[in-house]
């Protein structure tokens, strides 16, 4: 016969559990210099979730990305949002970009973005301003990995210091 005590434990386990889960808010961008067409290559990983919640938030529109269903504008609100929370400066100029598109992995949407016309011999510095989702999440932790050539640097942005510089 099962004592009082484990069958209270087996009752209570999933409640506890349930209360310690908490979700996390992370983004993950690499950044890159390809030689061959002389650009920074921008690739951004963000959950499908959090990027539609920022979306529905702020343009009031329901797209659901990565489905069958997802609307037909979707890479233009997709581009709107990142204009306004993403920016890169170069040599201590703002660098315009372009959206490249997405692909879905798992619960990820995996964002490509590039910078055409940058020279790595001109390169003084690189200066990223990461504040996706930043604007729904106050936890939400933008983490930057960035590599040229042979230098590499990376750091954790958040909403209090939300960008971070490589210098040559």
């Amino acid at each position: 016969m099962m004592n009082i005590s484990k069958l209270l434990l087996i009752i209570l386990s999933p409640l506890l559990l349930g209360s310690v889960a908490h979700k996390f808010y992370v983004s993950v961008t690499q950044i890159e210099y390809y030689a061959p067409d002389e650009a920074i290559q921008i690739t951004s990983r963000v959950f499908i979730d959090d990027l539609e919640k920022a979306l529905l938030e702020r343009y009031d529109v329901e797209l659901l990305l990565g489905t069958p269903e997802e609307g037909d504008d979707a890479d233009a609100y997709i581009d709107r949002y990142l204009k306004s929370k993403f920016a890169l400066k170069v040599n201590g100029e703002i660098t315009a970009y372009t959206f490249l598109g997405k692909k879905v992995e798992n619960d990820l949407l995996v964002l490509f973005v590039e910078a055409p016309g940058i020279s790595l011999e001109s390169l003084k510095s690189v200066e990223v301003q990461n504040e996706i989702l930043m604007d729904v999440y106050e936890e939400q932790k933008n983490i930057v990995h960035l590599r040229f050539g042979d230098l590499k640097k990376s750091f954790v942005l958040i909403r209090e210091r939300n960008s971070g510089m490589l210098n040559f």
